[in-house]
């Protein structure tokens, strides 16, 4: 109960930050309809390359070059989103330019990041259904990067550094501060993992109900309030883990917090094990 009330309160006060600039939330919208254009792209060589009977190594250089664009895309929304929220905790009034700007300013390290995260994502992927031994040093290796690339952009957008030594940091800045068990991240999406739960049940409710009174328009109406709170959530959680990303890596590189939190929740964000 105590962890989630630290985590509940975070969202919270991630929320108070996007109040006080909430055009943020418009990076991960852009992000999410980037996204949906690289996939359509890619999907329709990939398409041909299947009807034709597949070629592995085409199929894999094509998967490839999607992960890099894709990684790109959304490392640079969120540099911009972390950018614009880092000015906000600093005390100064960010636009949406100034976080594109700073995007912009650092779209090397971005790209080589990108080329990086490729590289993992690709070796994940061939070592998925290789087996049971396969599969558990495929999540050992997907954790272990998930835990040292947690502070990636932050440093990326504030050090001015090389891909390479943005993880080097991160992991350095994880581990010296806080030890290797995440709580506030995975806290945050425990609250909006029980948050879709609730858009969950509503949605069976209500095709249940439309169901029981035979009325087709009642079941349609509840599915698409029920996407629609999906995506609104998605959106959301995207935003408040971007702020809070960015609140956790000015703890652990300067030590200051935004008023906004409370010095004890970004404390107790990571605890040692």
């Amino acid at each position: 109960m105590s962890t989630f009330s630290r985590s509940w309160n975070l969202v919270k006060a991630s929320w108070n930050v996007l109040q006080d600039d909430k055009e943020l939330v418009v990076f991960p919208i852009a992000s999410a309809f980037a996204l949906l254009l690289v996939t359509l792209a890619f999907a329709v060589p990939g398409f041909f390359l299947y009807a034709a009977g597949g070629n592995e190594v085409l199929g894999y250089v094509l998967l490839f070059l999607f992960y890099i664009v894709q990684y790109t895309v959304i490392t640079f929304a969120n540099s911009a989103l972390v950018g614009a929220a880092m000015m906000r905790l600093r005390g100064q009034d960010p636009t949406l330019s100034d976080g594109v700007q700073i995007a912009l300013s650092h779209f090397g390290a971005i790209l080589g990041y990108a080329l990086i995260a490729a590289t993992v994502g690709m070796i994940l992927q061939a070592l998925s259904k290789r087996g049971v031994v396969a599969d558990i040093v495929r999540s050992i290796i997907g954790t272990a990067w998930n835990l040292a690339t947690y502070l990636v952009v932050p440093v990326l957008v504030v050090e001015n550094v090389g891909p390479l030594e943005a993880v080097k940091r991160s992991a350095q800045y994880l581990r010296r501060t806080w030890g290797e068990q995440i709580v506030g991240g995975a806290g945050m999406g425990l609250v909006f993992f029980l948050l879709f739960l609730l858009v969950t049940a509503f949605i069976v409710a209500g095709v249940a109900l439309g169901i029981a009174l035979n009325v087709a328009a009642l079941i349609v109406a509840f599915v698409v309030m029920g996407v629609l709170a999906y995506i609104a959530l998605a959106l959301l959680s995207s935003t408040l883990g971007g702020i809070y990303s960015a609140t956790v890596y000015r703890y652990a590189a300067e030590g200051e917090t935004s008023g906004k939190f409370a010095p004890e929740l970004i404390q107790n964000a990571f605890r040692a094990k």
